[in-house]
């Protein structure tokens, strides 16, 4: 485990204001179950701090090596692991995605009608491999509660029903239309999904077994996976639900989570869970060019490829978003091949630097990495909507102003 140690980049008495903040505004209250914030800099950890319960009704405190469902935070490593295959020639980012999915060939966008008796029109463009890594897909996500076309994948259960694989995932998909043409939009969906099953095809492993080789053992990932062994049950988190009135309700017993079993759905858009210092040695190895305690895995002009702005024109998501949903403020933040990127700090209205990239998720977790600061931060709670509260740019305000 890696030891606190204090950079000179960083103010100790100003990286306090984060404890303070938290227990003020957030558990004293009642706001928030309980937190893990981490802060380092140039890959010493300057800031290490459990707040608060991890388990309310067992009254467990929080504790460094906790294990909370990361949710969203899963497609960055997705995302590395697709350009781990593209790094050795096996797909280019403008290939049709049809070419490896034939089934896909024919896809066609929503013009009325309600699931199974849609009405469609051709798509204007061929869906690139590109597009899924920016969420410019045409894909969506049940959850958003938006179209008739998100409507038909909660009746058919694509965002991780009992089981559904990969597989019958990509399957069902071909038989839907798309919400817009490719390339023309942003919306973000399960198209990291789709990333996940073409890591399994392109490289001929389970997509958990090639994670695991590729990513989690070169960094010393022993807890991050796609469920919850026995033997990690004491250290797996409650998760929460947002209750009007700033309270929360159980809404996931670690006893009895979903994920203590091994499903059949290896989600690349949100299935894993981790803890703080797993995370932290990918984050790290990313803030370090792609390498961590001189295991590489991936290559520095890769990376920089990956957290430039993919969006057409250099535009931010308040552009070319056609959904009021984001794991990120919209305004000054572009999106690149599996994170989001700070394209404009004043727009963003939040202290930081250009290029700032990150992303969190969906029980509010979040992490980002300042290239520039050689800064990463990471967050852990377990709250279901993350739109719950602002934290996440209060802290990026509280971190920022640590810096000396």
């Amino acid at each position: 485990m890696t030891q606190l140690k204090q950079p000179a980049g960083l103010s100790t008495e100003r990286l306090g204001n984060i404890e303070n903040h938290i227990d003020r505004c957030y558990i004293q209250p009642g706001k928030l179950p309980g937190t893990l914030t981490l802060v380092a800099q140039r890959g010493e950890i300057a800031y290490i701090k459990a707040q608060g319960l991890m388990d309310v009704e067992r009254n467990k405190p929080m504790s460094r090596d906790t294990i909370f469902r990361i949710y969203s935070m899963t497609k960055p490593i997705t995302s590395i692991a697709m350009m781990q295959l593209y790094e050795q020639g096996r797909f280019l980012l403008d290939d049709p995605v049809h070419r490896y999915i034939p089934s896909w060939k024919n896809l066609r966008v929503y013009k009325s009608g309600i699931h199974p008796s849609f009405l469609t029109t051709p798509a204007i463009n061929a869906m690139t491999i590109r597009d899924l890594f920016t969420h410019m897909s045409g894909l969506t996500y049940g959850f958003m509660h938006r179209t008739n076309v998100d409507a038909a994948y909660r009746e058919l259960g694509l965002d991780g029903s009992p089981g559904l694989t990969l597989e019958s995932l990509v399957n069902q998909l071909a038989e839907l239309p798309l919400e817009f043409s490719p390339g023309t939009a942003w919306n973000y969906s399960v198209s990291t999904d789709v990333l996940g099953y073409l890591v399994q095809l392109l490289s001929g492993q389970p997509f958990d077994e090639y994670l695991r080789e590729h990513i989690f053992k070169p960094l010393g990932m022993v807890d991050t996976g796609f469920h919850v062994r026995d033997d990690q049950l004491d250290r797996f988190a409650a998760c929460y639900q947002y209750q009007l009135g700033d309270q929360f309700e159980l809404q996931d017993d670690p006893e009895n989570s979903a994920f203590r079993r091994k499903g059949t759905f290896l989600s690349g858009g949100g299935g894993l869970v981790s803890t703080i210092d797993d995370y932290f040695n990918f984050a790290q190895a990313l803030c370090q060019g792609g390498e961590f305690q001189g295991r590489r895995i991936i290559g520095r002009k890769t990376l920089e490829f990956m957290r430039s702005n993919h969006l057409p024109d250099n535009r931010d998501l308040p552009g070319l978003s056609v959904g009021a949903f984001s794991e990120t403020p919209y305004a000054g933040s572009g999106f690149g091949l599996g994170f989001s990127v700070k394209t404009d700090v004043a727009k963003s209205q939040t202290n930081g630097s250009l290029g700032e990239y990150g992303w969190g998720g969906l029980a509010s977790t979040n992490f980002f990495i300042d290239p520039v600061e050689e800064l990463v931060m990471i967050f852990m709670t377990q709250l279901i909507p993350s739109s719950s509260y602002p934290i996440r740019q209060e802290l990026r305000a509280i971190v920022n102003g640590a810096l000396v």
